[in-house]
């Protein structure tokens, strides 16, 4: 029992180590703001989809990691994380284009 203990500890401590380096790098670009980085493309900066995909790779790894998904059955784990990726890429699709419409619409009549 002592040992699987230990395994624990230790899987928390990369599990910790992993999200430490997402969020340092997130981080990072988030006061660096690279120029290069802030191209317009596919209804958004690139360095705002850089935030978006580092943000979504977090959230797979923690629940992949502590609601124990790793050691589910393929099509458990597939039904799981496909249902998420259609879902938030809808809403990401919905907010974007509807934002840009917003901004399009009103841009004439506020100052941004």
């Amino acid at each position: 029992m002592a040992h699987a203990h230990e395994s624990n500890k230790k899987r928390i401590w990369v599990v910790l180590a992993i999200l430490t380096i997402i969020t340092t790098v997130e981080v990072a670009f988030g006061i660096v703001k690279p120029d290069a980085l802030h191209l317009h493309g596919l209804g958004t900066s690139w360095l705002n989809w850089l935030f978006i995909i580092l943000t979504l790779v977090k959230a797979y790894y923690i629940a992949w990691a502590f609601m124990h998904l790793e050691g589910e059955k393929t099509w458990f784990r597939r039904s799981i994380v496909w249902t998420a990726v259609f879902l938030v890429s809808y809403v990401l699709f919905i907010i974007l284009i509807e934002g840009d419409y917003l901004h399009e619409t009103l841009a004439p009549l506020v100052k941004w």
